[in-house]
């Protein structure tokens, strides 16, 4: 029996009841279909592993690029799919809340918006602003009753902006303001971890984990309740594949493509 995309929304929110899993992020067709395969429960996109597959830098693919990209990725899995959805696309409410309900139209399960500007000088928009995005966000996903789960992003962390309080604050204002799950990339202590899932309790936490950190079991611990990892699934690809390349080509040999993993493997698991 195919699965919908409402049994597919259904799903996701239900996974977010309880108990801790890890949200893996591919970055194209591929890797999704693989991550199914090996067994994982839902999916996120990733905007920079995608931005890298079509030759561009992460934050500037524009908002027809992403949704095709989600629209692809939904189609070919059976699993609910979460959304790096970016800032919207746009800095002012009422656009952002228009990109948004094109990202639902894709057939994602989730969503998510951050507060980031992409300036260095003013790395956050305006706490004011950045509520009122998420509070847009929030109607387009209501709007025609889609059940989209919606993420609500403080990215200070990832700016250097260390003030734990502010991160907090702006969670909690961005669960005020509609979000189903709060998010905060960045944290590393344990310490840190446990504050901000605490604050936004009953709301769940996601955690990003890189190259190394907490393990599902310690994550879920502290209470976190569903851990993605952002690009590093496209970073360790892209890392194969540029050793075996800068061999070739400065050296003149191909030692490293022995390493690869095994095309018929490949073929059965596509087929």
């Amino acid at each position: 029996m195919p699965v919908t995309t409402t049994d597919k929304r259904a799903t996701f929110r239900k996974m977010h009841g309880s108990g801790c899993f890890v949200l893996p992020n591919p970055f194209d067709i591929g890797s999704a279909k693989a991550l199914q395969h090996l067994g994982f429960k839902a999916l996120a996109s990733t905007s920079a592993g995608f931005a890298w597959t079509i030759g561009k830098a992460d934050n500037h693919v524009t908002v027809d690029d992403v949704c095709d990209h989600l629209t692809a990725i939904c189609a070919a899995v059976d699993l609910p799919v979460n959304a790096d959805f970016e800032g919207g696309f746009a800095v002012e409410p009422a656009k952002v809340a228009t990109n948004v309900a094109r990202g639902v139209r894709t057939g994602v399960a989730g969503l998510s918006i951050e507060d980031s500007t992409g300036d260095k000088a003013k790395p956050l928009f305006d706490r004011a602003l950045a509520i009122e995005r998420i509070r847009a966000a929030r109607a387009a996903i209501d709007a025609d009753n889609s059940g989209v789960l919606l993420t609500g992003r403080c990215e200070a962390f990832l700016w250097g902006q260390t003030d734990l309080n502010l991160v907090i604050d702006r969670l909690q204002a961005y669960a005020d303001a509609g979000a189903d799950c709060l998010y905060a990339p960045g944290l590393k202590t344990r310490e840190d971890i446990a504050a901000v899932v605490k604050a936004v309790a009953p709301k769940p936490f996601n955690l990003l984990i890189g190259a190394s950190g907490l393990s599902l079991q310690q994550a879920a611990d502290l209470g976190v309740r569903r851990i993605s990892v952002g690009g590093s699934l496209a970073r360790v690809a892209w890392a194969g594949f540029m050793k075996a390349a800068k061999e070739m080509a400065e050296q003149g040999t191909f030692t490293e493509l022995a390493g690869g993993y095994p095309g018929g493997e490949l073929n059965k698991m596509f087929g």
